[in-house]
């Protein structure tokens, strides 16, 4: 890249980039913002109120209506749908209007399908970053706008398969987390779970299996789900099993970096998998159910993988993985995991998309 480009990067219009951070698309927003700013380009972030500012030049604000009283009392429309549809609309409109001269290039991290869609109409190239399978929302914005409108990224190679009947040729680019802010650990005897407190993410199987292996668990994350919580987690909580909270990431790297293992047990189609790159980097081998991307992370050098859904196997696999090497999950973390490799992806597929425009 020969000159400092002007990046709108767009993320949730529900959740700040900032700290701690609301789930690993908010974490890997706020790093890459900060990656490009570092490499001497212009990033301005669209997120909701309270994202941090002091990783980019600028925040685009979110657009918020005020409901007329007849509106409100439209029980067949959520009040948060019609709040992410303005939100969204409006920022495409501005991107496609006033602000269409301020950037070189949009990139769209947002879950919403109303960038895609809109994305026709900008007079600047859009990527999109697929952090999640083909959504029927976003599925019908692509069949709208067209695959050719704007350039697609995967954040794994399964996340590119699952988009392929969708999208052909998915560019796949790994999602990367700085080494520096996940230094190397002591370890521990403890095993850590840490991410977003929610079904889909198996915190209740990551405590049965922790206990099979009778080792103690300390979990972290926000509670997302809070009647999952309290049904499913609460109850399971005791001595041998302790929640410490929505941690910065400043908390939670000595947290991970002192423990023997990480368990990481989702109950779904994991894209990526941001906890198990984290725990790489502290030097903390990990255990975790085989699906998604995760195994395109985890080998046999820093972890080890059990059969999706099985407590019992799960705790097999932490009892293995916690005998493994501090220093070979720190090196897959070098290899595989580095901040570096993901932004020189990125910014080696604006060049191409900018090329494109001016060819």
């Amino acid at each position: 890249m020969t000159r400092p480009l002007r990046i709108a990067l767009l993320g949730s219009s529900n959740f700040p980039i900032a700290e701690p951070f609301a789930g690993g698309m908010e974490a890997h927003i706020w790093l890459l913002a900060r990656a490009l700013t570092e490499r001497g380009h212009s990033v301005t972030l669209f997120a909701a109120e309270g994202s941090s500012v002091d990783v980019a030049q600028g925040v685009i604000d979110v657009a918020r209506l005020e409901l007329s009283e007849i509106s409100k009392a439209d029980i067949t429309t959520p009040a948060r749908a019609v709040s992410e549809h303005h939100a969204y609309l409006s920022v495409m409109l501005d991107l496609a209007g006033e602000l269409g001269t301020h950037f070189d290039v949009v990139h769209n991290h947002s879950l919403h399908y109303l960038p895609i869609a809109m994305s026709p109409a900008l007079p600047m190239p859009m990527l999109t970053t697929l952090h999640t399978p083909p959504f029927a929302w976003l599925e019908s914005a692509v069949a709208i706008s067209g695959s050719s409108s704007c350039e697609f990224a995967a954040v794994s190679e399964h996340a590119a398969q699952q988009w392929d009947p969708v999208i052909s040729g998915v560019n796949v680019v790994l999602n990367g987390i700085s080494l520096e802010r996940w230094p190397v650990g002591p370890g521990g005897d403890r095993a850590v779970w840490s991410g977003r407190i929610v079904p889909e993410k198996g915190t209740h199987l990551a405590i049965d299996a922790a206990r099979i292996a009778g080792i103690d668990l300390v979990l972290a994350g926000p509670i997302s789900d809070t009647d999952y919580f309290d049904k499913e987690i609460a109850p399971r909580l005791g001595s041998d099993v302790t929640y410490t909270g929505h941690l910065s990431q400043d908390e939670l790297a000595p947290l991970v970096g002192g423990s023997s293992v990480a368990i990481v047990s989702p109950v779904w189609e994991e894209p990526y998998g941001l906890v198990v790159a984290e725990a790489l980097a502290c030097g903390t081998p990990v255990a975790a159910f085989s699906r998604g991307g995760i195994p395109e992370i985890v080998d046999l050098s820093c972890g080890r993988l059990a059969r999706p859904d099985s407590a019992e196997h799960l705790a097999v696999a932490i009892t293995e993985a916690a005998g493994l090497s501090r220093r070979d999950a720190r090196r897959r973390a070098e290899t595989v995991c580095a901040d570096s490799r993901m932004v020189e992806s990125y910014l080696g597929l604006y060049e191409s998309m900018l090329a494109g425009v001016s060819a």
